[in-house]
């Protein structure tokens, strides 16, 4: 174990900030590391849009599913995956950008989980807190229409950032048995090691919630696997020119 183990292990996320702001010299060390993330074939295609406190704010925790702490916390970034500076920079060189292919889209992307991550263990280190915001995909066409975003750039997720105002229990993670395998892909004892974690992860939401909640992995899992997942996600990518083919 190091300090910046030890850091990352210690990760929670937090819902509740205090009212201190974050000043803008540290927005921009946190952007500085999150562009330091490792970006594939230097392809650097995440944008962030930081959106201040008000009416754009508050409008955007309505379109994440009425999420308080997005209108509330100190700092709020918006994580987009941008392909329109590649188009631009084909075009300064007079060659035609060939896009919407599907591998684009997973770069992109992947580009903006890693940059952002990058950000999260930062702020961590600054003793700030945060929880990322998926709710922001509920909405996605109003989302983009709101920050105005062209073609070939969507919204991933959204950031809350500040100071906690919470102290919560880190969340058991699924034992290494089930996410570390050796050669082979080799699932013979997950049953067995997740109904045993099953029991871990019941016993961390009964202490949380004080006896109010008491859910298994397993059952958290398949109650939200049985729904549809944004099915609105496909055609809103596709019209914004992305996983065309």
């Amino acid at each position: 174990m190091n300090p910046t183990i030890e850091l990352l292990n210690a990760h929670r996320s937090i819902r509740k900030f205090t009212s201190e702001p974050v000043d803008q010299a540290t927005v921009e060390t946190l952007i500085k590391a999150g562009q330091a993330a490792a970006t594939s074939s230097f392809i650097q295609a995440c944008t962030v849009i930081q959106v201040s406190q008000g009416e754009k704010r508050n409008a955007l925790a309505e379109m994440a599913g009425n999420q308080a702490y997005v209108a509330e916390a100190p700092l709020f970034l918006v994580f987009c995956a941008d392909m329109k500076r590649h188009q631009l920079a084909c075009s300064m060189h007079e060659a035609e950008m060939q896009s919407g292919y599907t591998e684009q889209f997973l770069t992109a992307s992947l580009d903006c989980a890693l940059f952002a991550q990058n950000i999260t263990v930062a702020a961590e280190s600054l003793g700030l807190g945060s929880v990322y915001i998926g709710g922001l995909r509920n909405r996605i066409a109003d989302v983009a229409e709101l920050l105005e975003l062209p073609e070939l750039v969507y919204p991933v997720f959204g950031l809350c950032l500040g100071k906690p105002d919470q102290n919560p229990e880190v969340k058991p993670r699924l034992p290494l048995s089930v996410v570390l395998k050796q050669d082979r892909y080799d699932d013979s004892q997950d049953e067995a090691v997740i109904r045993d974690y099953d029991e871990t992860v019941r016993e961390y939401y009964r202490t949380r919630t004080g006896g109010n909640k008491e859910m298994s992995w397993s059952e958290q899992i398949s109650g939200m696997l049985v729904k549809e997942a944004r099915p609105h996600m496909l055609p809103f990518l596709q019209s914004r020119g992305f996983i065309k083919r």
